[in-house]
């Protein structure tokens, strides 16, 4: 390295193919014996932001080269995820697609049916002038196309030379231009390209057919490999600066037709590609979850979090549908992701040391990036472990009040019940732990030394009974014989209702004046208990009061039946005519050891 960097001036110049015999592998960087080498030579190239900065999706093309193909189906979910999180402004500007099988036309045209604006849907095709008439089929106006850049790519794996590779891309590009197609040219491997030698003579011929056609002719930076590095001084093809510099200043490509690809194979992906936008070039190209062959592309979320670092703004962001996407992996594409994972790991803001959750305690801000809780919809969580102390204990437990709310105050540090929680701890740890304490132990303890903090068993099912008989009810009032109050129907359907459903113990509809309207109608061997409701005006009973006075549904209290001598609920519901007057109320008494047993059944 020399002793002292300087900065590269601008300038524009011609650039000539240099039509090597013999493939250039640039050996002195890439020994492949060993690591990469990376080698400086002190130039330094200033940033050039551009003025207008976006991102593009990958996820359905490179990333889906990582994992089991997504359904249609999923793609057209997924899609609509990146619309809303992109915004109405188009930050997330366009999602490229595979267009071979019959699976890929059958997601473009669901994503089509969505009618959004953003992000734009474009192909992905090899170099074959006839598959554009698949891109054209499908309605596509731009679409991606093969052109690898390096050596390696050139003769090693086309048998070809730079000469006539460029020549069958041009070929190529000119064929989509007669269609009326943008192309976008995958300048595949760059960073192990002949930069001067291939790269800029090629995209200088594209600037000439851009400029000839009016028709814009895009090029994405294929950090292939991964090899890019951001370090100043750093040499061509790895360093990132200098490439993008290349094609903007020297070359004066527009920034806006560029787009920087990555991998992430030396842990530099993210870096690389926000490097890219610092530089001149306008599109950051992102994969969700950060999904692509190997190691993977830039993280689509990163990349979201990064550009409202850069701009200050979120213009029309959403930044909590991070958190929809990422359970959508997690529980219904059944994909593994990392609980530490930044911004969609389930522990991605959970804290196990004592010391960070005392401060949490006293103020989120102190060990917290941002407001978690408003940004990603995900409060800030710790884990406990022989390093949480009190503190954290403490924290557990609010957090753990917080989502299962029930009345209690807050609790603090020096709660005796903590100490206790906290003292079982570390006595497990003495005894040769090493995994953390999970959520069903604390729980366990905090039931024993803190009751307060829990609903009852016998209350919890109470509250799901009622809401068990509430849906029963409601289904038995929208049931067509009911509805209709015609004897005749109402009274076999009844019949049969009270058979199949052994959770009633008694059942009758009366009209507004409190006479039934058919006979009540109870469970076999009960009838003789219940002779003197049998024909009794219901008019001053309180469940018949309150529904006829209110309109509205009524449930009482658990009690025990002076008939049958069981514990029950009652409900009453009244029933409606089409003009919402109500002409007759339905009373259910529901048994609470049978409405219990009811609790899990999915029919219901």
């Amino acid at each position: 390295m020399s002793k002292g960097f300087s900065l590269q001036k601008p300038k524009r110049q011609r650039f000539q193919l240099n039509d090597v015999k013999t493939a250039n592998l640039l050996r002195e960087q890439f020994p492949y014996t060993t690591v990469p080498r990376i080698l400086f030579d002190g130039v330094v190239v200033p940033p050039t932001l551009s003025k207008d900065i976006w991102i593009t999706d990958t996820t359905f093309r490179d990333g889906q080269q990582a994992r089991t193909p997504y359904k249609p189906e999923q793609i057209v979910k997924i899609y609509d995820y990146l619309h809303q999180l992109g915004g109405p402004n188009g930050i997330i500007r366009q999602c490229e697609f595979f267009v071979y099988s019959t699976r890929d036309r059958e997601a473009i045209t669901g994503c089509q049916e969505l009618g959004h604006k953003y992000p734009e849907i474009t192909g992905w095709i090899r170099a074959n002038a006839e598959d554009f008439k698949i891109v054209k089929s499908l309605g596509l106006k731009e679409t991606g196309i093969l052109t690898s850049v390096s050596d390696y790519h050139i003769f090693l794996k086309l048998k070809k030379n730079r000469g006539k590779v460029m020549s069958e891309y041009l070929d190529i590009v000119k064929a989509a231009l007669d269609e009326g197609i943008v192309p976008r040219c995958h300048f595949e491997d760059i960073t192990r390209a002949d930069i001067y030698g291939f790269c800029l003579p090629f995209a200088e011929e594209l600037l000439k057919l851009s400029q000839q056609s009016k028709i814009p002719i895009k090029i994405r930076l294929c950090d292939t490999m991964g090899y890019g590095v951001t370090f100043p001084g750093a040499v061509l093809p790895r360093s990132v600066p200098r490439l993008c510099h290349a094609f903007t200043q020297e070359l004066g490509y527009p920034g806006t037709l560029l787009e920087w690809h990555g991998h992430n194979d030396f842990h530099k992906v993210h870096i690389n590609a926000v490097t890219a936008w610092l530089y001149g070039v306008s599109s950051l190209n992102a994969s969700l979850l950060g999904y692509g062959e190997r190691t993977g592309n830039p993280p689509l979320e990163a990349a979201i979090i990064e550009y409202i670092s850069l701009k200050g703004d979120s213009r029309g962001i959403d930044t909590t549908i991070i958190t929809d996407i990422a359970d959508y992996y997690r529980d219904t594409l059944r994909s593994i992701v990392p609980e530490n994972y930044p911004f969609v790991g389930t522990e991605c803001n959970t804290t196990r040391a004592g010391i960070h959750a005392d401060g949490l305690l006293k103020n989120p801000e102190i060990y917290s990036i941002f407001d978690t809780e408003k940004l990603l919809k995900r409060g800030l969580k710790i884990t406990i472990t022989d390093k949480s102390g009190m503190a954290g204990i403490a924290q557990w437990l609010n957090d753990y009040l917080k989502n299962n709310p029930v009345e209690h105050e807050p609790i603090n540090k020096r709660h005796p019940g903590v100490r206790q929680i906290y003292d079982w701890v570390m006595e497990q740890y003495a005894l040769g732990r090493t995994s953390s304490i999970s959520s069903d132990e604390l729980i366990a303890k905090a039931k024993h030394y803190i009751p307060g903090m829990f609903e009852s068993d016998f209350a919890r099912a109470r509250k799901e009974a009622i809401a068990k008989g509430k849906q029963l009810v409601d289904r038995i009032c929208a049931a067509p014989e009911v509805q209709a109050l015609n004897p005749k129907t109402l009274e076999p359907f009844l019949k049969k209702l009270i058979r199949s459903e052994p959770a009633l113990q008694f059942l009758a509809i009366t009209n507004v004046d409190g006479h039934q309207i058919c006979q009540a109608h109870t469970q076999r061997g009960d009838k003789g208990l219940f002779r003197p409701l049998l024909k009794v005006n219901f008019n001053e009973k309180e469940w018949f009061v309150n529904v006829k006075t209110t309109g509205e549904s009524y449930c009482s209290d658990l009690f025990f039946s002076r008939f049958t001598g069981r514990l029950i609920i009652t409900f009453a519901e009244p029933i409606r005519d089409k003009h919402g007057n109500i002409i007759a109320v339905m009373d259910t008494d529901f048994k609470f050891d049978e409405l219990t047993k009811r609790l899990n059944d999915p029919t219901v």
